[in-house]
């Protein structure tokens, strides 16, 4: 016999049935991506204080984990099609990312590629 009883609606969790969309106390939609203390240096000064905006850092984030994820397959098949050393394709990466033309600044470049060794298993490259 079938189960038929009711499970009460969870009331404050978003996107589910039961009530309004509520978060906890000083969150909001754009605050649920978390920047890891390795992109935050990158914006800090010498006192670990912010030198652009939250917003903006959170944006430039999104920007390098994206491309990372992007670039993480590219990568594998650089290594495993072409028979280049892991090495060899960060530094090929780390190139391309700090072309004139790039977008990213240089250190984003750099952590975009040790995050692109994290993703891909390989041993990053010393800074």
């Amino acid at each position: 016999m079938p189960d038929t009883r009711v499970i009460p609606a969870l009331h404050g969790t978003r996107g589910l049935p039961g009530g309004p969309q509520r978060y906890p106390p000083g969150m909001s939609d754009e605050n649920q991506i978390i920047v890891p203390p390795s992109f935050l240096a990158i914006y800090s000064d010498a006192r670990g204080r912010l030198m652009e905006t939250q917003a903006r850092v959170r944006m430039r984030y999104e920007l390098c984990e994206d491309l990372a994820q992007h670039l993480s397959e590219q990568a594998r098949t650089l290594h495993h099609d072409l028979g280049l050393s892991e090495d060899l394709v960060l530094e090929r990466m780390h190139e391309g990312l700090s072309a004139v033309a790039s977008t990213l600044h240089a250190a984003e470049a750099d952590w975009v590629v040790r995050r692109l060794a994290e993703l891909a298993g390989w041993q990053a490259p010393s800074p």
